[in-house]
């Protein structure tokens, strides 16, 4: 119930109208390194993540796969055809052991019949989605990679951070490798290796072989503004 109630399509919903979307909702676990869905199988769920975090990929031509979002509890994801996705667009790996509650398309079109509000939150967010699919492809095409770099660890530790004591920084406790981080920014991993290292230089960010630290943030951010 908490995890349902964290979700911001059901904010403001009663006790009694979270348990009744409860009852709609299957409760499954993945170990680290599983898929949840797989990209291209026919799109049949929505799924709320109860508990670990997970990625979403999507396959390139090349049959690399990129990383499009890190997904934490409460994050609603997974595609549904009534919302005019037929399959799904990216695959859904469990970083760490994963719990997600997950719901049928049926289920789903009873929710949005029962509750307005949150018929209208779906499509806010099915608007804003192709917003910022429009944005992501613009900002590509105009920023440089350290910019990119720069705007993408600070969403991550907005998203994902833990404030580490003393006043050292937002630590990202998350196994996201270099190729992971490239693309996610749409660049190569070599390129992001020289970001990161040159961020690491200059005492903006710290790292490990599964964390990063964002040190300075107001640094990072005049990087991600920068221009040229």
């Amino acid at each position: 119930m908490q995890v349902l109630g964290a979700v911001p399509f059901f904010a403001g919903l009663s006790q009694q109208q979270l348990e009744g979307i409860d009852k709609r909702m299957v409760s499954l676990s993945w170990a680290a390194g599983d898929p949840l869905f797989t990209a291209g199988e026919l799109a049949d769920h929505l799924y709320v993540l109860a508990a670990g975090q997970a990625k979403l990929s999507q396959p390139t031509p090349s049959g690399q796969e990129v990383v499009v979002d890190l997904l934490t509890p409460g994050d609603l994801f997974g595609a549904l055809r009534i919302l005019g996705q037929p399959v799904y667009p990216e695959t859904a790996w469990a970083l760490t052991t994963t719990c997600a509650l997950r719901i049928d398309a049926h289920s789903f079109r009873e929710i949005l019949a029962e509750h307005p509000q949150v018929a209208l939150r779906v499509l806010d967010d099915v608007a804003g989605r192709l917003a910022q699919a429009r944005s992501d492809v613009g900002q590509q095409s105009t920023s440089t990679v350290a910019q990119r770099v720069a705007t993408t660890l600070l969403r991550l530790a907005d998203k994902l951070g833990q404030e580490r004591s003393g006043n050292r920084g937002t630590l990202l406790q998350l196994p996201l490798s270099r190729a992971d981080l490239a693309g996610m920014v749409g660049s190569t991993e070599e390129s992001v290796s020289r970001v990161m290292s040159r961020l690491r230089k200059d005492g903006i960010i710290d790292s490990g072989r599964r964390w990063t630290a964002v040190l300075d943030r107001d640094r990072l951010a005049a990087t991600a503004e920068m221009d040229g």
